[in-house]
């Protein structure tokens, strides 16, 4: 009995040590780091407005950096602390599975290896500015030990910034949507159907040129790798507008920015202003983890960006040898590199350590499944200068400066839409699309023992689609081919350009409304610029005319004896839709029914999804989830869709929303709360619109869903702009010293020590 004691109390210290072993392992198994190698100081002004947006002020533009991570780890240190775990590999210890996902692609396309060989290249002031942003990360971290998620996070340095654009980037192309059915042995999903003006998804041509038709037919049968990151990022839209002094009826060149990202979390917009004594000024937005805005204006000219679906991305099948540790490439034999690393898996109280094995061969990184063995090799995949090109598109000072940074091809994808103070507007295919050789198929996978499918960097920037100047004094983008992006005039011939580049061929239903109301409005002042913005509308095109007509093709049961419709709530339901007025404008009965169609089959149809549904299970399962949560199946839109953020916040909000999931007003998926309403995670987010008057200074509002300390509950500022947000408002941005000034709510300096 003794024995039999004395090995329970081992047992339970064994299982006792065990769970501490788990509890504690990750922080020091996990690689510590180094702070950045300088000895500099800095120091940085920051001015909050009457929103809280701060505006970062400093001698150098490296002080302008610190403060950069001071003002947004005030705002947001929750979420730069995930994305410094994505840029360890260490997110799976704060996001369990989900997070152990993004260190096995960190770790699969050595995003860190890829920084450390190629960050000590950037130039010195580049350098400078993350050395300096990520002194700025450490210092908050170091004084807010209470804020921390995990242990031995911090330090962190310049080369730790740069691996988490490695690994976020390609994302925005489509890798994800190609590493994870090779993962899982499915199908590479293909883009579908040329479904371009004049050209019908039928594949019937309707007066196109035969230069174009062979065009389209032919960059058609090879697309569909890459698609955008899922629904955390970019089941993305976003809209782009510039317009130019002939167009817009007053002299006025506009840019609107109307990004389509998150509302929370990684890829989501912070809005800054940044300026130095180096001339370096600029405001606009960045994404947690950036020490400069992505996408705004400065003094001169500005752009916004635009997700785009270029084919980026090739699968190559290896020949591997008996033993499953080489694979041919022409007449020789290489070893597949192969390196044993550790996914942290966060479940509940402890963290289990899980083994996992990543490959790679010279075309790139390399994944097994039960159907073979599979290499990727995707656009700018071994460099990280994209993080140069930015801050030098920062300080562009006219178009010509501005395209010379864009010609590098540095920066891998989205459309650009340009404007600036001398009234050139521009649109920018911008993708560094590989420079494939011709004859080969390109879209299926291809054979890896040929050294000569095995591309080297992308195609010149005179390659690529753009539009400089259109005689058509406008253009616009929202996530379509390039194809369609003014008047149809001015528009740009899909013969022009090479089948091998992949250039996309789709349009969304935005597109088709941005098009449409472009066209029709010949002079595009402020206020017929709001009107398409905000515009709630679908057209009967592409996958809503599908689903209608398929709604119109649904059969029941005949009457009955007495003349009475038989289906019950789903013949009314149905029979509601077909009466809809294809605006998701809040004012409709039908409008909180066509809401919940419609999100599945656009997420379907930008995702390639060509599985067949069952029209009439999906509008039961509907109208279950209206009749259960609103004893109804026509409530009020509203009452439906909510902006929600916070719950024992004093500033938390529940408002009604309108538009759509792929209307210009975009409300574009959402998470389904337990009382049945739908609160918005992705759609209209950071809106932007800048005016160059002539003879006046750069002028510009701006607006985001929430706030400036969307991570801050008891922040003044978690949710002060929301209610604008619904109403269609901007607030204004306050660019000019004098003005911020005027503004400031409160202003304080930051110094490193």
């Amino acid at each position: 009995m003794k024995w039999i004691k004395g090995g329970a109390f081992a047992l339970i210290a064994i299982l006792l040590l065990g769970f501490i072993g788990l509890a504690t392992w990750e922080p020091f198994f996990a690689h510590r780091g180094a702070a950045p190698a300088t000895s500099d100081s800095y120091s940085a002004e920051i001015t909050r407005d009457e929103f809280g947006v701060p505006h970062i002020y400093g001698e150098r533009d490296a002080d302008v950096a610190f403060g950069v991570a001071i003002a947004h780890s005030e705002d947001d240190f929750f979420t730069l602390q995930d994305v410094i775990a994505m840029a360890k590999g260490r997110y799976g210890a704060i996001k369990g599975q989900d997070g152990a996902a993004v260190d096995y692609v960190y770790h699969l396309l050595d995003a860190r290896g890829v920084a450390e060989r190629n960050y000590p290249d950037l130039p010195a002031d580049t350098r400078a500015l993350f050395e300096a942003y990520a002194s700025g990360l450490n210092q908050y971290a170091h004084e807010h030990p209470e804020e921390l998620k995990l242990a031995n996070l911090f330090p962190v340095n310049g080369v730790d910034v740069a691996a988490g654009f490695t690994l976020r980037q390609p994302f925005f192309f489509g890798l994800n949507n190609v590493i994870q059915p090779l993962v899982e042995g499915e199908e590479l999903r293909r883009e579908y159907g040329p479904d371009i003006p004049g050209f019908p998804r039928d594949g019937a041509p309707k007066d196109v040129d035969p230069d174009a038709k062979e065009a389209i037919e032919t960059s058609q049968a090879r697309m569909g790798l890459p698609l955008p990151i899922g629904e955390d990022a970019v089941l993305a839209g976003s809209n782009a507008w510039a317009v130019a002094p002939q167009r817009s009826g007053d002299g006025v060149t506009r840019l609107i920015s109307n990004s389509h990202q998150p509302l929370r979390g990684g890829v989501a917009w912070y809005e800054l202003t940044v300026e130095s004594g180096e001339g370096w000024h600029f405001t606009g937005a960045n994404f947690p983890g950036s020490p400069f805005p992505f996408l705004g204006h400065n003094e001169h000219l500005g752009w916004t960006n635009t997700v785009n679906r270029p084919d980026m991305i090739d699968v190559y099948e290896l020949e591997m040898d008996e033993t499953g540790k080489r694979y041919r490439l022409d007449d020789q034999w290489l070893d597949l590199e192969e390196k044993a690393v550790t996914l942290p898996v966060k479940a509940g109280p402890i963290t289990i350590p899980y083994p996992e094995t990543v490959y790679r061969s010279v075309h790139g990184p390399v994944i097994k499944n039960d159907k073979g063995v599979f290499a990727i090799r995707y656009a700018s995949m071994d460099t990280v200068d994209a993080l140069d090109a930015y801050y030098r598109l920062n300080k562009t000072t006219n178009l010509a400066e501005w395209q010379e940074q864009m010609a590098r091809m540095d920066v891998p994808s989205t459309n650009f839409i340009y404007a600036d103070e001398a009234g050139n507007i521009a649109y920018v295919y911008n993708a560094a699309m590989p420079d494939r050789p011709k004859g080969h198929d390109w879209r299926n996978i291809l054979p890896g023992n040929r050294s000569d499918l095995i591309w080297d960097g992308p195609v010149e920037y005179e390659a690529i689609p753009k539009l400089i100047n259109p005689v058509s004094g406008w253009v616009y983008n929202s996530n379509n081919m390039p194809y369609s992006a003014t008047d149809p005039s001015s528009d740009l011939n899909p013969a022009d350009y090479a089948p091998e580049m992949g250039v996309e061929l789709k349009m969304t239903n935005r597109s088709r409304r941005a098009a449409k109301l472009g066209a029709a409005t010949p002079v595009m002042d402020r206020a017929a610029l709001e009107r398409i913005k905000f515009d709630m509308a679908y057209e009967r095109e592409g996958y809503i005319a599908d689903l209608w007509d398929a709604l119109e093709a649904m059969k029941f049961p005949p009457r009955k004896r007495d003349g009475a419709p038989t289906g019950g709530s789903v013949r009314k339901a149905r029979d509601l839709l077909l009466g809809w007025d294809f605006t998701a404008d809040n004012e409709g009965p039908a409008d909180a029914l066509a809401l919940l169609m419609i999100r599945d089959y656009m997420s379907a149809e930008y995702l390639n999804k060509n599985e067949a549904s069952d029209v009439k299970e999906d509008l039961r399962k509907h109208v279950d989830h209206l009749k259960k949560h609103f004893g109804r199946i026509d409530p009020p839109m509203s009452d439906l869709l909510r902006l929600r953020h916070g719950t024992d916040s004093p500033y938390a909000v529940d408002l009604p929303l309108d538009g759509g999931s792929d209307t210009l007003r975009a409300s574009t998926t959402w998470a389904v709360d337990d009382d049945g309403r739908l609160q918005l995670v992705h759609g209209d987010s950071f809106i932007q619109w800048v005016e160059w008057v002539p003879g006046q200074r750069v002028r510009s509002e701006s607006i985001q869903p929430f706030g400036s300390g969307v991570t801050r509950p008891n922040s003044p500022h978690f949710t002060d702009q929301a209610q604008l947000f619904v109403n269609h408002k901007l607030k204004p941005v306050h660019f000019w010293r004098d003005e911020v000034l005027k503004n400031a709510k409160r202003r304080y300096v930051v110094e490193s020590y």
